[in-house]
């Protein structure tokens, strides 16, 4: 997918060229997959009409994207879903970059008038669940203002092939790497304004009911940084693979590999145009690096700490007075381009560079940062 991308995408291409080499050095495949939501409109003469998903993922398949779109919880809602095909977390940035510039072109093929890739859909559709029910409507109808998520699935696998994330405390400890740096590092996963709005539709609009998605960081199998193993986020059977059908095609016999299907889920992130796959895909892997250090020296269980109690997100993307927004609090981190800086020195000083294109690129890391500030602080100061 050789297409014009910014200077910023760019150069996230090449720290993940860089952070995947890093990996494999330490005797692991990275695993990254994406899911994202969105809405669709089609003219009012045509509102009730559906889309023929099968044909949109015809499209996607021929286009070598590894993704098919599914029909989400809200009317003219549509969720992009990870197809599981062996790429690497590069070919998958790509894939949900590519997704982004294309999918507008498939749905308006369809007569959609408009492909919304927002946090919020105001007035998206209209509803009130059943008193405790949480999935059966009453006759009553409010506005329902739709949020929409981007979620990333980690994991990584070892020589063998096997999962590790159900190995020696290792899923636990990445859980707690991603807890520890996704409110710095919030600006990444919540690029415009509105994505902090999303945060606010339960209780600014009453719908708490309604909505289930995270306002802050938490861990657990259920929270917004969910590791999960046995169970998933509605303590379901993870990995339940069925072994025999009737004739009904109903399954007879099953059985339960959560260890295969075990993962971090990284749910904060907000659907947005502005959204890059591709930071997002560092952000995931410079995690992962952290966490396989420490695995290798066979201390994830030794380092796990307790559990920490949930912290809030900003309630703004800039100029908070107190410098707690999403722009901020990724200027005052350091985690994120020194620990990119570090991998690169460890590949320079190990002569591994061949092929990467970095050797002269200067501290990969902090050109990175710098990057991502730049268009937020153009608008702040200029």
């Amino acid at each position: 997918m050789n297409r014009p991308m910014d200077d910023t995408s760019a150069l996230a291409r090449q720290v993940i060229g860089l952070l995947e080499s890093y990996i494999h050095k330490l005797g692991y495949s990275p695993a990254v997959h994406f899911e994202l939501e969105g809405c669709y409109r089609f003219p009012p003469c045509r509102a009730n009409q559906e889309l023929d998903f099968a044909l949109l993922n015809r499209q996607l398949g021929s286009l070598g994207i590894d993704a098919e779109l599914v029909p989400e919880y809200w009317s003219h809602q549509w969720e992009y879903v990870s197809v599981f095909n062996g790429q690497t977390p590069l070919k998958e940035a790509d894939n949900l970059a590519f997704a982004l510039e294309k999918l507008p072109y498939l749905f308006a093929q369809q007569g959609v008038v408009q492909t919304l890739i927002t946090p919020v859909v105001w007035c998206g559709d209209k509803g009130q669940l059943a008193l405790g029910c949480s999935n059966i409507f009453s006759g009553e109808a409010r506005a329902v203002h739709i949020p929409n998520a981007v979620q990333i699935n980690i994991s990584a696998s070892n020589g063998s092939g096997e999962n590790i994330i159900a190995k020696h405390g290792f899923g636990e400890y990445l859980q707690q790497c991603f807890l520890q740096t996704s409110l710095a590092c919030c600006l990444l996963y919540l690029p415009e304004e509105d994505a902090f709005e999303r945060l606010l539709l339960k209780s600014r609009y009453g719908l708490a009911k309604e909505l289930c998605s995270p306002v802050d960081i938490s861990g657990g199998h259920q929270g917004s940084i969910a590791l999960y193993k046995e169970y998933g986020k509605h303590n379901q059977d993870m990995g339940v693979e069925p072994l025999l059908y009737d004739a009904a095609n109903q399954v007879l016999l099953s059985r339960k590999n959560w260890q295969k299907t075990a993962r971090i889920e990284h749910r904060l992130g907000a659907s947005s145009k502005h959204y890059n796959p591709y930071l997002n895909v560092v952000f995931a892997l410079v995690n992962l690096v952290d966490a396989l250090e420490v695995y290798n020296h066979k201390g994830c269980q030794a380092g796990l700490k307790a559990p920490p109690a949930p912290v809030s997100l900003p309630g703004a993307l800039n100029h908070d007075k107190d410098g707690f927004d999403a722009v901020s609090l990724f200027a005052r981190q350091q985690w994120f381009s020194e620990r990119i800086n570090a991998v690169q020195l460890n590949m320079q000083t190990a002569k591994d560079m061949a092929d990467l294109s970095v050797e002269n690129s200067g501290k990969l890391g902090d050109k990175l940062k710098s990057s991502v500030l730049a268009k937020y602080q153009q608008k702040t100061f200029y």
